[in-house]
């Protein structure tokens, strides 16, 4: 069994840790266990690997501990590291980006760091390995990346199995403004606490990030079929292990309603665009129209939504009204259905401007394209809550 470990954003480790128990994996149970800076530690054979590239929504990427040593100069850094077996994840003179960072440890120069595990590469497998630069927003022809970690002098070494980082699902390729990552709209939904057997109404879908991610969830569509992988060019990649399990990988169904709507047309025609690659476009209904005009299936259900908020939009636009309006419609038109809003961390006073009753503690806090969110979570009643 090799040593795993799941990348996410910082918010998303119980959610992310919960996929994992989903797919039988083995994690660590104390709560501390394997965090680092945002993920999950996890265990697993070269197919759990495979499979959790496959399944998991919340995670940005999955990386393989390859090494764990101590490390407090320069040649020791190379000899160790040149006994790790790179032959099974790197073909001679293959280029690589090599990520290093240092904290509280003798060898505190990352460039100087990289350096010499790219020439323990080199006394390993024989050739030199090019070092290039890692664009994390690339979603093609990406060096392996390698992952290096000095702490305390004890170093950790790392291969990315992933490549493009894991919400580039393949879809996505039409967007509106301020889309929101893949993998943070799953943990929404799942933050959210929708069921995937009752309604879902996204009144703000914008290029439809959000419904495409529940249709997917409701329809057990693995997220990462329609993609490549980083571990598709090692030299150890089983291609009969990985068709056998992209064949398993059959969707399900049959699906609750998925309603979702904006009043831009040209985010429509985008998110219509992006449900037709995801090939969920028959699962979700799209309509152009504002929030007041929505027109909900028999309930109860979900509401989960991210409207325009702060600098999403604009700092000089007033958003009070919107938010009014929207707990006037979740009101009249949705009582008794549960309702998520995404919104900035420090608008508190735009959400109360809906007069809808919120949980105290948000049920999800993250960062999204720089800012600070949390997800409101409540359930709708007819009678206003007075603030």
């Amino acid at each position: 069994m090799d040593k795993l470990f799941a990348v996410c954003a910082p918010g998303l480790e119980t959610f992310l840790t919960h996929e994992l128990e989903q797919l039988g994996l083995s994690v660590p149970s104390t709560a501390s266990a394997g965090h680092e800076g945002g993920g999950v530690e996890f265990q697993g054979s070269l197919r759990d690997l495979y499979r959790a590239n496959l399944w998991l929504r919340t995670a940005s990427r999955v990386i393989i501990r390859l090494g764990e040593f101590r490390a407090a100069a320069f040649p020791e850094l190379r000899r160790k590291a040149g006994r790790l077996p790179w032959e099974s994840y790197l073909a001679p003179g293959q280029p690589v980006a090599i990520r290093a960072t240092c904290e509280k440890s003798r060898l505190y120069h990352s460039d100087a760091v990289a350096e010499r595990v790219a020439g323990a590469l080199a006394d390993r497998l024989g050739r030199p390995a090019p070092l290039v630069k890692f664009n994390e927003e690339a979603a093609v022809d990406l060096p392996q990346l390698i992952v290096v970690r000095l702490v305390h002098d004890q170093c950790t070494i790392s291969v990315d199995s992933s490549g493009a980082l894991l919400h580039r699902r393949g879809y996505r390729q039409a967007v509106a403004k301020a889309p929101l990552r893949e993998t943070l709209a799953a943990g929404v939904l799942m933050a959210s606490g929708w069921d995937m057997a009752s309604p879902l109404l996204d009144p703000f879908c914008g290029s439809g990030t959000l419904p495409i991610e529940a249709a997917l969830m409701a329809r057990n569509i693995a997220p990462g079929g329609k993609r490549r992988f980083a571990f598709m060019d090692w030299p150890n990649f089983e291609a009969a292990m990985w068709s056998a399990l992209l064949v398993g990988a059959r969707p399900t169904s049959p699906l609750p309603p998925i309603i979702a709507s904006d009043r831009d047309a040209g985010a429509i025609e985008a998110a219509q665009a992006n449900a037709e690659r995801a090939g969920v476009a028959d699962c979700i209904e799209f309509s152009c129209r504002a929030v007041s005009a929505i027109e909900p299936p028999p309930g109860p259900g979900w509401v989960v939504t991210n409207p325009p908020y702060g600098v999403r939009v604009s700092r000089s636009r007033d958003l009070r009204n919107l938010y009014a309006q929207f707990g006037n419609v979740m009101r009249d038109k949705c009582s008794g259905w549960r309702v998520a809003v995404l919104h900035e961390a420090d608008s508190d006073q735009l959400l109360r401007n809906t007069g809808l009753n919120f949980d105290e503690t948000p049920s999800l806090s993250l960062v999204s394209g720089g800012l600070k969110v949390k997800l409101a979570r409540g359930k709708v009643v007819q009678d206003p809550k007075v603030f």
